[in-house]
């Protein structure tokens, strides 16, 4: 295939511009037609969005008739070889064209069962996340997970999956690979190979997997060009490329390696990964920075082992609890113990604070975490505010009784209680956006609460539950808001006890302020991600991170990249693509050429 330049797309005149840009779109070039209105394009990014905001404008009609203008795969068309080169090079490349007969028979029994429901067919970008194809089992499993999507939000997911099948094409067609985001990409999966589970993701903190992430990352960054690399107390990853000066101050950056139990592969190493990218970069090029440049892999912050959230970063900040020692894990182990086991010196914990007077602040690269870039398209966003948060484990406290004997009016029912607190917890936090300037402005909540957690002890199908222990989570983007809502709640919890003649205990278990971002440091990734010719789209972070740490002594602020399949964090469907990460990398490498 013959490349194409952006710069003739940009200059030739337009009916010569849109042949250049026909197959992008299933017999639909008219969509890459009108994006050209926009003219000149910054960069092929730039062109992508044109064309996401032309299908978006488009309507209902002409977006359903894009979806059917494709092909099933493995259907019909792809039997009488009849699909457009695009379709027939994408499904080989997939397997598709070398089903066994079961395969083919089960992919084609989905087809059916999917037009029945949907009315169009199912689409799916098989070259996958780096490009380079999803196997048959992944695109069988995709199927079959999406055969029970709601009918509007799968069109949606059509349409996000025909435009990253654009974005690949696009590539082709310029010749173009994100080998940086290509590469880090295929980092994330090496670091995957280590877990505490067989067959799923999960990396707590000192287990025989993290000290293999922590040992691979430290490899890593010597690899990568960093003047120093260290392991350090709590087990952090601590890697330093040295500023052209002495006496510079620091920009430090970073996340962390622990996953949750059954995670992704991108929640923290994310931001581990795309800063090594940049050092490796400047250090391959012999290039310097004005500022020292510290990568932290910080060792904990999901508090899955032991309750020390944010252990990490904490260390780093002075706030790391010496009661966190005598925690022991689900085997009986205590922190201390396993901190020793790994070889960790303790009595050096103390020394890992840092100045803040020497840093210039911290930055973060995230995987967003959550639906609003991958709905509105969107592959990067500049976050404004992490949000504060406050968490609860509780119990009401009734009376156990019969079934089929205790009327409904004498009923002492501590599990409908927490069912009627988590449906206030919903409907108050909901009434707290709709007054809320923050959500008016984007599709982001400003105020969210959640009842995670709901177990009757002991329960059986035919007692009224006399217990229920249960969890409440409840964040906002100000600590006013959240204090609002929690006062709310619990006054609701008070009110429902007392109606239902029940009692309760509620134990506070975390606290966190909200961390709005450093102006400063904010405009540095607006104009990062302005540079490369993409949307400067603010939301607020509804999730915690390290840098609402490092917030407590020093300025920071954080970048979020798309993720695929609706966003979805903490799971194992976390994805997002090489060609996200490139735009990470450089927006990274921008800032720090502009710091």
């Amino acid at each position: 295939m013959s490349t194409i330049t952006l710069n003739q797309i940009n200059t030739l005149p337009r009916a010569e511009s849109a042949a250049l840009l026909t197959g992008l779109y299933e017999h639909s070039d008219w969509i890459a037609e009108q994006a050209l209105d926009a003219r000149p394009f910054a960069s092929a990014a730039a062109l992508k969005h044109a064309m996401v905001k032309v299908l978006a404008k488009a309507g209902r009609a002409p977006q359903l008739a894009l979806v059917r203008a494709h092909p099933e795969l493995a259907g019909k068309a792809m039997v009488s070889k009849s699909l457009t080169a695009e379709s027939t090079h994408e499904q080989t490349k997939a397997g598709l064209t070398n089903c066994t007969p079961e395969e083919f028979a089960h992919i084609q029994q989905l087809n059916a069962s999917y037009n029945t429901k949907f009315g169009f067919p199912f689409i799916l970008a098989v070259r996958g996340p780096r490009g380079t194809g999803l196997n048959k089992q992944q695109i069988i499993s995709t199927f079959e997970r999406r055969l029970h999507n709601h009918p509007d939000y799968e069109l949606a997911e059509c349409l996000r999956n025909i435009h990253r099948i654009v974005e690949i094409r696009l590539n082709d067609k310029l010749g173009y690979e994100p080998a940086l985001g290509h590469e880090v990409w295929d980092w994330h999966e090496w670091l995957a190979q280590f877990s505490d589970a067989h067959e799923e993701l999960t990396v707590t903190y000192l287990t025989d997997a993290h000290l293999k992430c922590a040992r691979t990352i430290e490899l890593g960054m010597k690899a990568c060009g960093f003047d120093e690399v260290r392991i350090d107390a709590v087990g952090n990853v601590v890697g330093i490329y040295k500023a052209a000066s002495h006496n510079a101050k620091t920009l430090m950056t970073g996340s962390h390696y622990d996953t949750v139990r059954n995670g992704g592969k991108y929640d923290g190493r994310l931001g581990i990964f795309v800063p090594m990218a940049c050092v490796r970069e400047l250090a391959r090029a012999g290039k310097r920075l004005p500022f020292n440049l510290e990568v932290v892999a910080f060792a904990e912050e999901e508090g899955q082992r032991y309750k020390a959230t944010f252990l990490g970063s904490g260390a780093l900040v002075g706030d790391f609890k010496n009661e966190w020692l005598d925690q022991k894990d689900a085997d009986g182990i205590t922190m201390r113990q396993a901190m020793k086991q790994a070889g960790l010196k303790i009595e050096d914990t103390p020394k890992l604070t840092r100045n803040a007077a020497e840093y210039l602040g911290f930055v973060e690269v995230h995987i967003e975490q959550g639906p609003v870039l991958n709905e509105l398209d969107i592959p990067l966003g500049v976050v404004t505010s992490i949000n504060g948060s406050v968490r609860f484990v509780g119990e009401i406290v009734g009376m156990a009784s019969h079934a089929g004997t205790t009327p409904m009016d004498r009923r002492r029912d501590a599990a409908t209680a927490v069912s009627e607190l988590a449906l206030y917890v919903e409907k108050r936090a909901a009434a707290l956006n709709a007054g809320s300037a923050d959500t008016a402005k984007s599709p982001t909540s400003a105020c969210v609460g959640t009842i995670g957690m709901l177990t009757v002890p002991n329960g059986s199908i035919n007692v009224v539950p006399g217990r229920c222990q249960f969890s409440l989570d409840l964040r906002a983007t100000t600590n006013d808001l959240r204090d609002s809502l929690m006062h709310d709640v619990l006054a609701e919890l008070k009110a429902i006890c007392e109606r239902r003649g029940l009692h309760y205990t509620l134990e506070e278990t975390m606290r966190a302020s909200a961390a709005p971002s450093d102006a400063k440091l904010q405009a540095l990734w607006e104009h990062a991600v302005q540079s490369l010719g993409v949307p400067v789209f603010h939301l607020p972070s509804g999730a915690g991170h390290d840098a609402m740490k490092l917030h407590e002594v020093m300025p920071q602020a954080m970048l979020f990249v798309r993720g695929q399949n609706a966003g979805i964090s903490h799971n194992p469907l976390e994805s997002t693509t090489s060609d996200d990460m490139q735009l990470a990398i450089d927006a990274f490498m921008h800032v720090l050429h502009n710091l």
